[in-house]
């Protein structure tokens, strides 16, 4: 049997498991969509190992990423969060999803869900990248500046055009699997 051929960058336990079986997959799910933002917001300036690592720790104080929920939270609930060693005490991060939360929530009531409004920016088809090697994947597409635009003028925070297009790439808007890599070939197959 030979081995499944990846992308570069899954090269240790945590990224295989993860680029095997949540990377550049579509996901249609807002609970899951609201995750995925808040810890790409939370990544910035840090590896992703970093925060895949805390996830679990994540999902656990965060209410299972609940954006009904995160709205809610009071100073006492955001102190708490920054006293716990199981996630990444940024003041700024821990705030931001907080507000990200509440805006979730309005644009989900007026577009039925945030799947919906995402989604419509990618014509609700993932964009498949051509690119041979990880070095050759931009760090940013146009529609990801876009997107950033539009979340920062609806009042979001940590969603910058770098932050956005991770964002894309994770729920699978965008197909940026190497062109050699299964994921890639699965995913071509299935769009």
């Amino acid at each position: 049997m030979t081995e499944k051929v990846r992308c570069a960058w899954a090269n240790s336990p945590i990224y295989l498991d993860y680029h095997d079986n949540e990377w550049g997959r579509p996901v249609h799910d807002d609970i899951r969509l609201f995750e995925m933002l808040i810890l790409e917001g939370a990544q910035a300036g840090l590896s992703w190992a970093t925060v895949l690592k805390k996830r679990e720790a994540y999902r656990a104080v965060f209410d299972g990423f609940d954006p009904k929920k995160v709205a809610l939270y009071d100073d006492a609930k955001i102190q708490a969060l920054l006293a716990n060693e199981g996630i990444i005490r940024n003041r700024l991060k821990v705030n931001a999803a907080v507000i990200n939360a509440r805006i979730f929530l309005e644009i989900a009531e007026k577009h039925g869900s945030f799947d919906k409004f995402i989604w419509a920016y990618v014509d609700f088809k993932p964009v498949t990248g051509h690119w041979k090697t990880f070095e050759d994947i931009p760090l940013t597409i146009p529609i990801a500046d876009k997107i950033s635009k539009d979340l920062k003028k609806m009042g979001f925070k940590f969603v910058g055009t770098t932050i956005i297009y991770s964002f894309m790439q994770a729920v699978g808007m965008v197909n940026d699997h190497t062109t050699d890599c299964f994921v890639y070939k699965e995913m071509v197959k299935k769009a």
